[in-house]
C-alpha cells in the first residue's frame, strides 16, 4: 500500500514540473495611497473580461507589493481593494515580448463623503481586516446540500481531520459563532455538521481575546482561535435547512433533520436525529466523560487503566462515512433547540436545550503482554459491554449593559443522565511458557441518575480613569448522583495453592457535591503602556460520598465494612495573586505571581478516621506575545500549577470493581507541583497561502503521582497511588502547507515528536521508562471548481518503549492510516463520492500484525426545483470488515485490542432542502463565486 501511495504521489509531482514548463506569465505591482504609503493585504483579484468570473487572486505583502504568476489568459480584468478605499479596476493583457508585466505603483483614493451611487465590482475570495482573515464563501465552492464542515475544508489555511476537529492557521479552533453569537453552546462540531454551507456568506477568523481582555482594554495574550460565520441576508427571511431519511440492509436506518431561522436579532434552531449506523447525535466529549463516569463508579467498573503520560500507542475504530469513528454498534437519538435574542442595545439572551439518548453495545478481546522484574506474563480478556445513556443538557447566559461604566452577566446550566450499564468479562493471566495462572469470569451492572446544576454571577465596572477596572464573579454548584451496583465474579487459582473464589455483592453509592467561590480582579493603569492587575480566588467544594457493599452469604445479605465507605470532606482553596503586563504595540509581555494555600480536610466514618492535609505553593507565570504582521506570530507561555490529590486517591478504601485488579488510596500522597513551557510559531502568507505553523511543549512535574504496583503469588495486581521524584514530557510538531496553482492543489507535510520518560513502581522496585513516538502526516488535495475534489493522505507513528530494569523488554511498534477520497459533480444533477481508508497495525515485540480495508461509496441524484432534492444510494464498509483494532504500550506493558463494529452497510436515502421552498428570496441569490454583485455604496 505505501508504494502504491508513492507512486500516486511522484505522478503527482511529475505533472507539476511538466505544468511548470507550460509558458506562462506574471503581473506584479505595488499598491499604495496618494501619499506614498504601502497597503499591506490589499486584495489583488484577476477576472474574465468576457462574464467577470473569478480566475485567481492574490494579496499584497508589508510593502505593498504584489506578484501573480502562472497566468495563461491572454485579456484579464485587474481589480484591486482595500478597506476604507474606493476599488481600482483596469484591463490588463498577456504581454508580448516577455513573460511579466510590470505595473508599477498603483494609487488607491480614499472613499468620500458624497459617494452616493451603484457600482459594479467583484467580491474579493479574501479579505483581511486587521486581526480577521475573511473568506467569502462563495468563492470556495462546494456540492449542493455540502454542510459548514465541508466549506470550512476548502479554505486556505484550515483543517478539519476525520473526527470533525478543526484547525485554523495552526491551532485549534475552540469556538463558532453565527452572526457573532454562541451556537449550541461551545460545541464547534454542532455548527458544522448541521449548518448549510449555501447559507454562509462570509467566514471570518480570528483570535478572539479573553473576556478579561475584552472588558479591561488590557491585552493579557491569551487568544483564542475562532471562526465566525455571516449568514446570507437571503437566509434571514425565512426559515432554511434540510431533512433526510434513509433505510439499509440487516434494518440499519438514519433519519436526521435541521430547521433553521435567523434574523438580525434572533436565531432559533431545531436539530434532530435518529439511527443506528453508529452516526453519533451529540458531542464526542460528552461520550467519553459518561464512559469515564461509569467505569469510575467501583460497582461497575472495569480494570484500573495506568499510564504514565496519556495514551502512547495509537487506535484507530473504523472511520464511517460522516468522519466520526466510533466502535461497536450503537443505537443514537439526539434533539436540540437553540435560541439566541438580543432584546435590545444593552441586553442579549443565549439559551439552548439538547437531549440524547444511546444504547451502546460492545464486544472486545484484549491481549497484554506484561513486563516485571520477576517475570511477564499475558494478560487475555474476553468481554462484552451494553451501555444506555439518556442525557439532557440547558444552557442560559444574560447579558446585560447597565451603563458604560457598568454590565452583568449570568450563566446557567443544567445536566441530568440516567445510566444502565451491563458488563460481562472472561480473563485469564499465563506465563510465557502457557502455564495457566489465574482465571476469573464476572459480571458488573450498574444503574443510576445523575444531577448537575451550575451557576455564575459576573460584575464589571469601569472607574472615570481609562484601564482602571474591577470585576468580581460568584459561582455555585450542585452535584448529585445515586447508583446501584452489583458484582458477580469467580476466580481460579492455580499453583501450588490452587483455589477457588466467589464473590457476590450488591452496592449502592450516593454522592453529593456543593462548590461555591468568587474570583476578583483589579486592574490600575501604571503608564508607559504598564498595567498591574490584583487577583484574588477563593473557593470551597463540600462532598458526602456513602458507599454500601453487602456480600451475600446464601440467601441473606451482610455488609463488607472492607469494602464500604462513608467520608465527608471539604476542599478549601485561597489564592492571591499579581500580574504586571506591558503591551509594545508589536508585543505583549505578562509576568505575575500567586501564592496558593490549600487545605483538604476529610471524615472516613465507617473508619474512624481523620484525613487533614494543607498544601503551600508559590505559582509563578509569565507570558510573551510578538506579532511580526497580523499573520505571523511568536508566543511563548510559562506557568505552573499544583495538582491535587482527590479525596479518593487519599482515602485507603478497597475498590474491588475488577477482583484481580484491587484499587487502594494512600493518605500520605502529596500534591504535583508541574512546570509548563510552551512556544508556538504561526505564519500564513494570504498572498501565496503557503503556511507555517510550529508548536514545541515541555511539561514538568515535580512529586508526580503514578499508581504503584503489587502483584502478589496468585498474580492479583493491587494498585495504589504513590509520589516519585518526576515525569518528564516533551512534544514538539510542524505544519507545513503551500498551493500548487497550475495543478489547483494543495499539499500539508506535519512531522511530529513526542518524548515521555516516567517512573514505575512495580514491587516497590523503582524503574524508569522511556517513551519515543516518531510520527506525521502528509496530505494532497486537488480541487477543480465544484467539480471534481481529491484528496490523498498518510499518517504514520513509530513508537519505542524502553525499560531500565530490563532492556530485553523493550518494545517497538508502527501505526499507519492511509487514505484516498474521492467526489465528482457531473451533468448538473449526479455526484459520485468515495472513501478508502486502509490502515495497518505492526509490533515488533509480539507478532501481531492487522491491516484493514475500508470502502465506501456513495452516487446521488439531485431532483426537484433548484435541486431541493437529493436521492443517494451509499455503501459503507463495503469490504465488509467488521472490527475495530487498536495497540499501544505503556508503563509496563502492551496490548492489542480487537473490538466489534459494524459491517457492510448498503442504504438508500433522501435529502430534502427546505430553504428553497420556504425561502422566498433564495431565488434571487446568484450561485457561484467571483461573478459581479451590484451594491449600493453609501458614505
Amino acid at each position: 500500500m505505501l508504494k502504491i501511495f508513492l507512486v500516486v504521489l511522484i505522478m503527482f509531482l511529475t505533472s507539476v514540473q511538466v505544468s511548470a514548463q507550460t509558458q506562462r506569465w506574471l503581473v506584479s505591482g505595488t499598491v499604495m495611497d496618494k501619499e506614498g504609503k504601502a497597503l499591506s493585504s490589499a486584495t489583488i483579484t484577476l477576472l474574465d473580461p468576457k462574464d467577470s468570473t473569478l480566475v485567481t487572486f492574490g494579496v499584497s505583502n508589508p510593502s505593498g507589493y504584489f506578484e501573480i504568476k502562472n497566468l495563461r489568459e491572454d485579456d484579464l480584468l485587474l481589480q484591486i481593494s482595500f478597506v476604507g478605499f474606493s476599488p481600482y479596476s483596469k484591463p490588463i493583457k498577456k504581454p508580448t515580448a516577455i513573460n511579466l508585466l510590470e505595473l508599477g505603483e498603483i494609487l488607491l483614493e480614499e472613499k468620500t463623503a458624497d459617494l452616493d451611487e451603484f457600482t459594479v465590482e467583484a467580491v474579493a475570495p479574501v479579505t483581511i481586516k486587521k486581526d480577521t482573515v475573511e473568506f467569502n464563501a462563495d468563492s470556495f465552492k462546494t456540492l449542493p446540500n455540502a454542510n459548514v464542515e465541508d466549506l470550512l475544508k476548502r479554505l486556505p489555511g484550515v483543517e478539519i481531520d476525520s473526527d470533525g476537529n478543526i484547525k485554523a492557521q495552526g491551532e485549534t479552533v475552540r469556538r463558532i459563532m453565527v452572526d457573532g453569537k454562541e451556537f449550541f453552546g461551545n460545541d464547534p462540531k454542532l455548527a458544522t455538521k448541521n449548518l448549510l454551507a449555501e447559507a454562509i456568506d462570509k467566514v471570518q477568523v480570528y483570535d478572539r481575546k479573553s473576556d478579561q481582555a475584552q472588558f479591561t482594554g488590557i491585552d493579557d495574550g491569551q487568544r483564542e482561535k475562532t471562526i465566525n460565520l455571516q449568514l446570507k441576508d437571503s437566509h434571514k427571511k425565512g426559515y432554511f435547512g434540510n431533512l433526510q431519511g434513509g433505510y439499509g440492509t440487516d434494518n440499519r436506518y438514519g433519519i436526521r433533520g435541521n430547521i433553521n431561522k435567523f434574523t438580525d436579532k434572533q436565531q432559533l434552531s431545531f436539530l434532530g436525529m435518529s439511527n443506528n449506523t453508529n452516526e453519533q447525535g451529540f458531542s464526542i466529549e460528552d461520550y467519553i466523560n459518561f464512559q469515564g463516569g461509569i467505569q469510575g463508579f467501583g460497582g461497575g467498573g472495569g480494570m484500573v487503566r495506568i499510564t504514565v503520560g496519556g495514551p502512547g500507542g495509537g487506535q484507530s475504530p473504523i472511520p464511517l462515512n460522516n468522519g466520526q469513528r466510533v466502535n461497536g454498534i450503537m443505537n443514537s437519538h439526539a434533539f436540540g433547540t437553540n435560541l439566541n435574542r438580543d432584546f435590545n442595545k444593552n441586553t442579549q439572551m443565549r439559551s439552548s436545550y439538547f437531549f440524547n439518548l444511546i444504547d451502546h453495545q460492545i464486544s472486545q478481546n484484549t491481549d497484554r503482554l506484561n513486563f516485571f522484574p520477576n517475570g511477564d506474563f499475558i494478560f487475555n480478556e474476553n468481554s462484552r459491554q451494553d451501555n444506555m445513556n439518556a442525557n439532557h443538557r440547558l444552557n442560559l447566559i444574560i447579558d446585560h449593559k447597565i451603563d458604560s461604566l457598568n454590565s452583568f452577566r449570568s450563566t446557567s446550566n443544567g445536566q441530568f443522565t440516567q445510566t444502565d450499564r451491563v458488563s460481562n468479562s472472561i480473563t485469564s493471566n499465563t506465563d510465557l511458557e502457557g502455564n495457566l495462572l489465574n482465571r476469573g469470569e464476572r459480571t458488573n451492572i450498574t444503574t443510576g441518575d445523575s444531577y448537575q446544576a451550575n451557576s455564575e454571577f459576573l460584575y464589571r465596572h469601569r472607574f472615570g480613569k481609562a484601564g482602571r477596572t474591577i470585576s468580581a464573579n460568584f459561582n455555585f454548584g450542585y452535584n448529585l448522583s445515586d447508583f446501584e451496583g452489583s458484582l458477580y465474579a469467580e476466580n481460579e487459582f492455580f499453583g501450588n495453592n490452587s483455589s477457588t473464589e466467589i464473590i457476590r455483592q450488591q452496592n449502592s453509592q450516593n454522592n453529593s457535591a456543593l462548590n461555591y467561590g468568587t474570583n476578583i480582579s483589579y486592574t490600575e493603569p501604571l503608564g508607559g503602556r504598564k498595567y498591574l492587575e490584583l487577583v484574588y480566588n477563593l473557593r470551597q467544594n463540600h462532598n458526602k460520598v456513602d458507599r454500601q457493599v453487602f456480600d451475600w452469604e446464601g440467601e441473606t445479605m451482610v455488609f463488607n465494612q472492607a469494602l464500604s465507605n462513608r467520608f465527608n470532606s471539604l476542599y478549601t482553596f485561597h489564592r492571591p495573586g499579581a500580574n504586571i503586563s506591558y503591551n509594545g504595540g508589536k508585543y505583549n509581555l505578562v509576568a505575575g505571581v500567586a501564592l496558593q494555600a490549600t487545605s483538604l480536610k476529610g471524615e472516613l466514618l465507617l473508619l474512624d478516621e481523620i484525613v487533614n492535609n494543607s498544601f503551600e505553593n508559590v505559582l509563578p507565570s509569565m507570558r510573551v506575545n510578538y506579532s511580526f504582521s497580523n499573520t505571523k506570530n511568536l508566543m511563548f507561555n510559562y506557568q505552573t500549577s499544583v495538582t491535587e490529590p482527590s479525596i479518593e486517591q487519599l482515602q485507603p478504601v478497597i475498590n474491588n470493581a475488577d477482583p484481580l485488579n484491587i484499587y487502594v488510596g494512600n493518605p500520605e500522597l502529596k500534591p504535583a507541583y508541574v512546570h509548563s513551557w510552551r512556544l508556538n510559531y504561526n505564519s500564513f502568507d494570504m498572498g501565496r497561502f503557503v503556511n507555517l505553523f510550529a508548536n514545541a511543549f515541555v511539561n514538568y512535574t515535580e512529586n508526580a503521582m503514578v499508581n504503584s504496583q503489587r502483584i502478589d503469588d496468585r498474580q492479583v495486581r493491587t494498585i495504589t497511588p504513590v509520589n516519585v521524584k518526576n515525569n518528564l514530557m516533551a512534544s514538539g510538531n510542524l505544519n507545513f502547507g503551500f498551493p500548487i496553482k497550475p495543478l489547483n492543489s494543495r499539499f500539508n507535510i506535519g512531522p511530529s515528536l513526542m518524548y515521555n520518560q516516567g517512573v514505575n513502581l512495580i514491587n516497590d522496585v523503582e524503574d524508569i521508562i522511556k517513551i519515543n513516538n516518531l510520527g506525521g502526516n502528509i496530505r494532497y488535495d486537488y480541487n477543480w471548481k465544484e467539480f471534481v475534489n481529491v484528496g490523498l493522505s498518510a499518517n504514520f507513528s513509530r513508537q519505542s518503549t524502553s525499560y531500565d530494569f530490563n532492556p530485553q523488554q523493550n518494545q517497538l511498534f508502527f501505526n499507519q492510516n492511509f487514505n484516498a477520497e474521492l467526489g465528482i459533480n457531473f451533468l448538473q444533477h449526479y455526484t459520485l463520492a468515495g472513501n478508502f481508508n486502509y490502515l495497518v497495525y505492526k509490533s515488533r515485540t509480539t507478532d501481531f500484525n492487522e491491516s484493514i480495508p475500508i470502502l465506501n461509496i456513495s452516487f446521488s441524484r439531485f431532483v426537484m426545483k433548484n435541486r431541493a432534492g437529493e436521492i443517494k444510494l451509499s455503501g459503507q464498509n463495503l469490504l465488509n470488515q467488521n472490527v475495530g483494532v487498536s495497540q499501544r504500550a505503556d508503563v509496563n506493558f502492551i496490548e492489542q485490542t480487537v473490538t466489534n463494529n459494524l459491517g457492510r452497510i448498503v442504504m438508500l436515502s433522501l435529502t430534502y432542502k427546505l430553504n428553497s421552498r420556504l425561502n422566498p428570496m433564495n431565488n434571487l441569490t446568484r450561485p457561484g463565486g467571483g461573478g459581479m454583485r451590484m451594491m449600493r455604496m453609501i458614505n
